[in-house]
């Protein structure tokens, strides 16, 4: 009974680490082309290990650790890793998560949606289409008139304000 039971974890486990490595050949080399492509050692040259973490492995950051969240000066919210112009600060609200939220992108030519099945959920991430940087994910849960509610990661995102 033991040994059934020791070979069921390592099955499971072996199997885990199967579907990771998987998915993350699956996301390597379903990659799109992009205006900035760099290699890792690049992208890890120009962005700090929480841009990197976030950005280039679709990490998250803690909420309520950024300080874009509590901004509230006029201007634009950019890509970290590329300087894409991404959102406004016209569209930001205050969503309670504890990460700078919006209604919708300045442009959505910018920004492109993808199916993420991580987590054991099905969401909406978010990146940037100029470098393919994770930006964070979409919900339909956001204010009018959208009913959107991109909520991103504070460390993705620079902000520029209006001059």
């Amino acid at each position: 009974m033991k040994i059934t039971r020791m070979l069921a974890v390592v099955s499971l486990c072996l199997g885990i680490i199967s579907c990771s490595q998987a998915q993350k050949k699956s996301s390597e080399t379903s990659s799109k082309p992009r205006q900035v492509q760099k290699t890792e050692a690049e992208w890890k040259k120009d962005l700090t290990p929480q841009q990197f973490y976030v950005l280039r492995e679709k990490g998250t950051e803690r909420p309520f650790s950024s300080p874009l969240n509590a901004n509230k000066k006029k201007g634009t919210y950019v890509c970290a890793a590329c300087q894409t112009p991404l959102f406004s600060s016209d569209t930001k609200f205050e969503s309670g998560t504890g990460w700078p939220s919006f209604y919708k992108p300045l442009n959505t030519k910018n920004v492109e949606e993808e199916v993420d099945k991580t987590l054991g959920m099905v969401r909406t991430e978010v990146l940037c289409r100029v470098c393919g940087g994770h930006l964070g994910h979409v919900f339909d849960d956001g204010p009018a008139p959208t009913g959107l509610r991109y909520c991103l990661n504070g460390v993705s995102l620079a902000f520029k304000p209006k001059e």
